[in-house]
């Protein structure tokens, strides 16, 4: 060790002495040329100092981890990272204890330790890293620069001179000890910069700092700021409204909050709100009547008393409970829709008998404009009941139905709750409109919250967000719409009844386009009923030729058209009274839009007509089929989807199965490639109720027999031949009776649902079930003609012999 302190030492790394003894320092973490003052209190530590004053010149400074409780400390409690320094001024103290002044000289790392008592020594290795110097370590001493001059102007503790200093070092290293050293940093980062030897690093980590303390400062220095002035504003608001209430007791006039606090005191008396909602309302009411009119929670507050006190707590409509009546009304209303009728006027049977049943929950389900949401106003009327109307297509927010809190600015409740309010009676008829097509998203799944809504035996305790207390919707009749089912949850749908509204008839549409589409247009259109009559005819190639649709938008629409251009002839000086002909429509509307194509389109073997079912009701499907010179691959087009692809594959193999009996040679499927496309590309299709049309027209295709034009046909295929049963009968029916085909092939498992279907479609079609293939195959296909074109072709050829097989 006396090695060590031999030599003179200039203070440079090169010469500090590789052992050392240690000062133990639980006040500072120092850094390279920073002077601090240091108590030395520990018996060890003033040892230390005394040897390096005698031998060394130099003392080591180490950062304790915590507190030390003894009097010697042990070398775990102490960082192994920490500096070099000199000791500048030393003064001894009456109770024994040193105050001492060190300066940084250098960073140093703790090696080995060389003894613990009676003082800490240890050999160190004295730190001088390498400074890169690049673009990047002047942005980030740059950087620095700037940073620490923002802290020297927002700390006033700082002195001014410090930015000088900062601006005159020279290396990143310096500037980020000097910065360290002068900001309020914990010891922790303070030591984590100490040990990084890395300068760049160290520059990054102390950026970081700086940014984070500018954020403190800055917002220190707006809180203050923001304080007094809102300290000023208060005591002159305060001055101000006790000037203002002794004008007013002066004046004799009544404090505006005190009308409010009455008028709100009444109206809750008032409401017949059950008791825990009383009690809600009595409480914020108490704070409200303690809350000075400019506070911020004022209004808050008022608002939520507001939206208590408006809702029909006892409010409940009479209900009109005469059955004919409401018959009668239906009837005015809407022509057909027997079912749903039915169920309407067995409710009110009901309800006579049992006045507190609670409401029905009705999801009507059809095509768009079959009247879904007319027929929910003739309800309400039928009732003596207000109609409220809430359209659900497109939310995404669950606070939609069950509203915000009010911890929000500018919370309100849902919209449940809100048409409530505006029906003020807590029995309407409440419909959901458009149910499928509700979203979910990171705001919730609206339909999640429905399932509270549309539960009879939960919705009687209904809490919305923002009231935060229950509410009874048990009597609310809640209709809800839809054009699918697809997409409403299970769990939701569970608690429906379902009522389909299918398309309608030629003959409905008729009488509804001569008893209120017709009367309607004429009279929005300011025409008189002499000026312009429709007759029966007319409106017959109307709906046939330019309208095809399960619902009848589309012929309201038309009508307008025709009366818009009467309208304009009479304006235009024209008078008398105009009977449209079927040959007058084309000079009004054009010519015809929809032809009856079913002959055409099946005039060429391999075309077969199928019935399809879609979301705007039934439609008729072609499905064509084409042998060309091939290998026997299947190719198919025309946006099919998987299920549909698999059951073309499935009637390809039932249809080879069954070569004997059409009288196929079972080798031609190998010489020829099968395309199998669906006309209209543009639309998807899916669903495996075409399985007998693809099995038809492959069959038709080999051979070359045609499909019946006056036929249709619907039904899934098994490989054996069998036949599945299918959905949405009553809606391809009416497809088939639109196209005018004579002859339906059904699945003989979908009997049952002819009684579905309207009498006067029953006269127009006749349904055939079947069970096999095999029926569909003798009722569809005609006799067979003399082949021709590419089938006769490739039977005169012989098919390929197979190759010989290998030798021994």
């Amino acid at each position: 060790m006396s090695d060590a302190a031999n030599g003179p030492h200039d203070g440079q790394p090169s010469s500090i002495p590789k052992i050392l003894p240690i000062l133990a320092s639980d006040e500072v973490v120092l850094f390279p040329h920073m002077v601090a003052p240091l108590t030395v209190t520990r018996r060890a530590d003033a040892a230390a100092m005394d040897e390096a004053l005698v031998r060394y010149r130099f003392l080591g400074v180490l950062a304790v981890r915590e507190d030390v409780a003894s009097e010697d400390a042990e070398t775990r409690e102490l960082y192994s990272t920490g500096a070099v320094c000199q000791v500048l001024k030393m003064l001894k103290m009456p109770d024994d204890t040193r105050r001492i002044v060190v300066q940084g000289i250098s960073r140093m790392r703790v090696t080995r330790w060389v003894q613990r008592r009676p003082y800490l020594l240890a050999e160190i290795e004295a730190l001088d890293p390498e400074e890169p110097h690049d673009l990047e370590m002047d942005a980030l001493v740059r950087t620095i620069r700037n940073q620490f001059e923002h802290v020297v102007e927002l700390t006033p503790q700082l002195p001014g001179e410090a930015v000088i200093q900062a601006a005159n070092i020279d290396g990143g290293g310096k500037l980020a000890d000097f910065v360290v050293s002068n900001v309020p940093v914990d010891r922790t980062r303070r030591q984590r910069i100490l040990e990084t030897e890395d300068v760049k690093k160290r520059l990054i980590e102390l950026t970081s700092i700086l940014s984070a303390e500018i954020q403190v400062l800055e917002l220190e220095q707006k809180i203050q700021s923001e304080t007094r002035s809102e300290m000023d504003k208060a005591q002159r608001d305060y001055v101000l409204r006790q000037q203002l209430e002794q004008i007013r007791k002066e004046l004799g006039d009544e404090d505006d909050a005190e009308i409010a606090v009455r008028e709100l005191e009444k109206a809750i008396a008032e409401s017949g709100m059950p008791e825990d909602a009383r009690a809600q309302a009595d409480r914020e009411l108490k704070r409200l009547a303690r809350m000075p009119t400019a506070a911020a929670e004022y209004t808050v507050s008022r608002t939520y008393l507001d939206w208590l006190v408006k809702l029909p707590w006892a409010s409940v409509t009479e209900d009109v409970l005469d059955v004919k009546r409401a018959a009668q009304i239906l009837d005015e209303d809407h022509y057909g829709l027997e079912k749903v009728k039915d169920r309407i006027l067995e409710y009110l049977a009901v309800l006579q008998l049992n006045p507190d049943m609670k409401g029905p929950i009705l999801c009507f389900v059809g095509p768009p404009g079959v009247g879904k949401t007319s027929l929910g106003r003739s309800i309400a009327r039928a009732l003596g009941r207000k109609f409220v109307r809430m359209s659900l297509g497109g939310m995404r927010d669950e606070a939609e139905i069950r509203g915000h809190r009010r911890t929000y600015i500018g919370a309100l409740p849902g919209r449940i709750v809100q048409s409530i309010a505006n029906a003020a009676t807590r029995n309407p008829v409440f419909m959901l409109d458009e149910i499928d097509k509700v979203g979910a998203d990171f705001r919730g799944d609206p339909s999640s919250a429905l399932l509270e809504v549309l539960d009879p035996e939960q919705n009687n305790t209904f809490r919305d967000h923002y009231l935060d207390v229950d509410f009874d919707l048990s009597r609310v009749m809640f209709i809800t719409t839809a054009n699918v089912l697809d997409t409403v949850p299970r769990a939701l749908l569970d608690r429906m009844e379902v009522l389909r509204l299918p398309g309608y008839t030629l003959e409905e549409k008729l009488q509804i386009a001569r008893r209120y589409l017709v009367p309607r247009q004429i009279r929005e259109h300011g025409l008189a009923t002499k000026t312009l009559r429709i007759p029966k005819a007319t409106l017959a190639s109307l709906i046939s030729g330019y309208t095809r649709e399960s619902g009848l938008r589309n012929l309201e629409r038309e009508i307008a058209t025709l009366c818009r251009k009467r309208a304009r002839k009479l304006a235009e000086g024209e008078n008398g009274a105009v009977s449209l002909r079927p040959g007058d429509l084309p000079e009004f509307l054009g010519p015809p839009r929809f032809h009856n194509d079913i002959v055409e389109r099946t005039a060429m073997p391999g075309v077969a007509a199928g019935l399809a079912w879609t979301s705007t009701g039934g439609e008729v499907l072609f499905i064509e089929c084409a042998a060309v010179p091939g290998s026997g691959r299947l190719t198919l087009t025309g946006q099919l989807g998987d299920v549909m692809q698999e059951s073309a594959r499935a009637a390809l193999t039932c249809v080879r199965r069954q070569c004997r009996e059409l009288g196929i040679d079972p080798a031609l499927f190998s010489r020829v490639d099968l395309h199998v496309h669906v006309p209209a590309g543009q639309v998807p299709k899916d669903g495996p109720s075409a399985g007998i049309t693809l099995a038809t027209a492959i069959a038709s295709c080999m051979t070359e027999r045609l499909v019946r034009h006056d036929l249709a046909m619907t039904g899934e295929i098994t490989l054996q031949g069998k036949i599945l049963p299918i959905g949405g009968v009553k809606e391809k029916s009416l497809a088939a009776a639109r196209s005018r085909v004579k002859t339906v092939l059904l699945p003989s498992r979908n009997e049952a649902d002819l009684s579905e279907i309207p009498p006067e479609i029953l006269e127009k079609v006749k349904f055939v079930c079947v069970d096999h293939l095999r029926q569909v195959l003798d009722l569809a296909l005609l006799p067979a003609k003399r082949k021709r074109g590419l089938l006769k072709e490739l039977e005169a050829v012989p098919a390929p012999s197979p190759p010989p097989p290998p030798a021994d």
